[in-house]
């Protein structure tokens, strides 16, 4: 069966069978947890469980082969939260610009030669004299990502439509910021 198809008859569940508690998967849970426990850049632990158990689940529907497995979710979320804290931007903002550069595809190399999640060029490497640094890897590429966002937003006084056509090379024109606040406002942004 399809997972959209699963996916449905368990939203439907409550509806078509008596009200009984729904048992959550418990590999699920555990993976939830351990990601909570390590969650440091959240403030409180409730804070931490309600926003990764939130965006994996916005995540497994919306890009449900992007990162298939829920640990491997949980760890890639708590990694996007703690890069976009320490730069200062939102994280729902960083996962917009992930789903939009890259449709959370690791190993995505745009036209321009641009590489992984944030499709940060490769001249960095160079730039900042670590010519060993892979883009392919998570941490780099978000750590990168994340601050280049937030030198624009900063260069831009915050305004999100010039800073984000900044980071996507497509300065003065705003089709690329525009897609980004889409993504943001339908799938991402906390309700």
């Amino acid at each position: 069966m399809k997972r959209w198809a699963a996916g449905a008859l368990l939203a439907l569940a409550p509806l078509l069978a008596p009200a009984a508690p729904l048992e959550p998967d418990p590999e699920l849970r555990q993976a939830l947890l351990r990601a909570v426990n390590a969650a440091d850049s959240f403030e409180h632990r409730y804070d931490a469980e309600v926003w990764l158990s939130d965006m994996s689940d916005r995540m497994a529907r919306y890009a449900p082969a992007a990162i298939p497995d829920a640990q491997e979710r949980l760890e890639f979320l708590q990694l996007v939260h703690r890069e976009a804290r320490r730069a200062q931007v939102p994280p729902e903002l960083v996962l917009s610009v992930i789903e939009i550069e890259s449709r959370f595809d690791r190993f995505a190399i745009s036209k321009a030669g641009a590489l992984g999640y944030m499709q940060v060029m490769p001249f960095w490497l160079k730039e900042l004299d670590r010519p060993y640094d892979n883009l392919f890897n998570a941490p780099t590429n978000l750590r990168m990502g994340c601050t280049i966002l937030k030198f624009y937003l900063d260069r831009e006084k915050g305004d999100l439509i010039k800073a984000l056509a900044r980071y996507n090379g497509s300065t003065g024109k705003a089709r690329y910021s525009h897609k980004v606040l889409n993504a943001l406002s339908r799938r991402w942004f906390q309700k």
